[in-house]
């Protein structure tokens, strides 16, 4: 058995080897393929976690009543942490609101003095999960001593819906590329399987079972779809680190949005490109001779 493994091995590489133009074409279709699929997933599951990341960082803003006493601002606070969803509480003074607006958008907005601040005190809630703010935004602007509670509204329901989009088109046209991929793998590799059906032919004739036959061509089509992977792993392992800092340096100033991080998206990537490649290559490969080894 385990000698049988290793002369199909050997067997496999002779016949990439001997069979030059047709494997150089069936890895070259195998690289442009992957490459695309690489690039493709890279930039949906970003465009996916960008989504995500904006969603869970909008918060619900409760102004409170001009004039309410401390006591009464505090107590509000404690109902605002008790309602269901809130994850965390923060309180900003109006003081503190207007310092933000003034670092913000210039020296030129401190048309007010200290005592003739127009802003509001402001508490900021933040939900365990985006798609509660709605509820709570509700169930916040009802609380006594509070002014009006605001989230964004169709702004943020626009941007709940199309990050749910992302990931639903994501993940179809996801799913519908590697469908691409398998189809267009699988009859290049088939096509090299056609071009030696007389040699699949003699093989029978003197008598080889077919799994004699089929193992060397299995193991082919697994080499082409493994050397086929080789540049789209390389693409991914050199190219997106660079695409990452770029990116990185260019929303330093909001660093809530980020591209995932090349540790975690590097390795789950090319582990998928390879093995995509590899089955694809070996299945297609076998699902190929089919035709050929019926008596």
């Amino acid at each position: 058995m385990i000698s049988n493994f290793f002369r199909h091995i050997g067997s496999a590489l002779k016949n990439l080897k001997r069979n030059g133009w047709m494997t150089l074409a069936s890895i070259s279709a195998v690289t442009v393929t992957l490459t695309l699929v690489g690039i493709f997933l890279g930039v949906i599951l970003n465009v996916a976690k960008i989504a995500d990341d904006i969603k869970d960082n909008v918060d619900v803003s409760v102004f409170i009543d001009i004039g309410t006493p401390e006591k009464e601002v505090k107590e509000l606070g404690e109902k605002l942490k008790d309602i269901d969803g809130v994850k965390d509480v923060t309180f900003s003074s109006k003081q503190n609101e207007y310092k933000k607006l003034v670092d913000k958008l210039g020296d030129t907005w401190k048309l007010f003095g200290e005592d003739e601040n127009p802003l509001y005190d402001v508490y900021v809630l933040t939900a365990s999960n985006a798609e509660d703010i709605p509820d709570i935004q509700k169930a916040a602007s009802d609380l006594p001593s509070v002014q009006k509670a605001d989230y964004g509204g169709r702004n943020s329901d626009k941007l709940f819906k199309i990050s749910k989009d992302v990931r639903l088109w994501g993940t179809i046209a996801a799913v519908f590329l590697l469908g691409v991929a398998v189809f267009l793998i699988s009859n290049t590799i088939r096509i090299t399987i056609i071009s030696r059906k007389r040699e699949i032919q003699i093989m029978r004739l003197v008598g080889a079972k077919n799994g004699f036959i089929k193992g060397p061509f299995f193991l082919e089509g697994a080499f082409i779809g493994l050397l086929g992977s080789v540049i789209p792993v390389l693409l991914v392992t050199f190219a997106y680190p660079r695409v990452y800092v770029i990116f990185t340096k260019s929303m330093i100033a909001n660093a809530s949005y980020d591209l995932i991080a090349p540790g975690n998206l590097m390795w789950q990537l090319n582990t998928l490109l390879i093995v995509v490649g590899v089955v694809i290559g070996s299945m297609g490969s076998v699902m190929s001779m089919r035709r050929f080894l019926k008596i």
